[in-house]
């Protein structure tokens, strides 16, 4: 099978790539820089040079499946970003694929999609989009998958996969930020990390992305997990620790913070700050509710299941 990747130089991307070369997949990467494809190359794939919403049709041409892991994944930034990279971007790879005679598309989506700023407990693909979104990568995010699912045909199978709070070798975001702030002192937990969570070891999304290509119903999402959910603090301190960072006991009652990060974020809005504000409006929603979901269909459509427990996952972070 050839398979075109993009988001290849990130962190599912990369994981991806390595995971499809080894099954023996022949894989071209979207590369937008030198950088990029030396990236890329690396990982296994071969570069090919495009970026989102400007990705040439030769890129997929003679590829029978593309798994679109690219995406503005960034804490802070305005409605046109998160629009022309997750909605606009998505909408062009759509139309390569289509162009090209790809048979599958696999889109790598979020339970954020779902996410209002309220708990979700124990949720299935049942749950429905928000009736109104809050945060811009939600809204964005809910928007390009709603363009795969409703792109599917008899001949183009289009599908999402929703991981939730993806980690392992490489996380270039949720562990990188939880040191840092630990580093600076600004790290607090909010409800004393009581808020239950699902999590997905990104070796779980990989065996999500190999069945997918062959398996699965078109115009369907598909919640993936690590089928052991635990409290945000349990993660989080079994995170650092791998790094050998203990986190500290500082916590703060999320009904103050919520409203304070909006606050805040309003403020830099308002003066057009580029850089992003020490709390947002959807990391401080994200660290104080539940979210956890059911991975039932994905067992049942794809044939899933994780094959890296959290623990031997962490040992994994450990040894890297």
């Amino acid at each position: 099978m050839e398979v075109l990747v993009t988001g290849g130089s990130g962190f599912v991307g990369s994981h991806v790539i390595e995971g499809l070369v080894a099954r023996g997949a022949t894989v071209r990467a979207l590369a937008r820089s030198d950088a990029s494809a030396r990236k890329v190359e690396g990982f296994g794939a071969r570069a090919v040079r495009g970026e989102l919403g400007a990705i040439p049709d030769e890129a997929a041409r003679g590829c029978e499946a593309v798994v679109h892991a690219a995406a503005f994944v960034e804490e802070w930034g305005t409605r046109a970003q998160f629009f022309e990279a997750n909605v606009e971007g998505t909408r062009q790879a759509l139309e390569v694929a289509q162009r090209a005679g790809v048979r599958r598309f696999v889109h790598i989506g979020t339970e954020a999609a779902l996410f209002d700023g309220h708990d979700l407990v124990d949720i299935d693909e049942s749950h429905p989009y928000p009736a109104r979104h809050r945060y811009l990568y939600s809204e964005s995010k809910a928007e390009a998958e709603k363009l795969v699912l409703a792109a599917s045909a008899s001949r183009f199978a289009a599908l999402s996969l929703r991981p939730r709070l993806v980690w392992g070798p490489r996380d270039a975001s949720v562990l990188p930020a939880v040191l840092r702030m630990a580093r600076e002192g600004s790290f607090a937990w909010l409800d004393g990390g009581r808020a239950r969570t699902s999590s997905t070891h990104v070796a779980n999304l990989v065996r999500g992305v190999e069945l997918a290509l062959e398996r699965g119903e078109g115009g369907r999402a598909y919640f993936l997990g690590d089928g052991e959910d635990r409290t945000l603090r349990e993660l989080l301190d079994a995170l650092a620790a791998t790094q050998g960072v203990t986190l500290p006991e500082r916590s703060l009652p999320g009904a103050l913070a919520r409203p304070l990060a909006s606050l805040v974020e309003g403020a830099y809005r308002l003066a057009g700050a580029k850089r992003a504000p020490p709390m947002t409006r959807f990391a401080i929603a994200m660290m104080s509710r539940t979210v956890t979901v059911r991975t039932a269909r994905a067992e049942r459509e794809l044939g899933w299941s994780p094959v890296v427990r959290f623990a031997d996952g962490l040992a994994t972070m450990r040894a890297t």
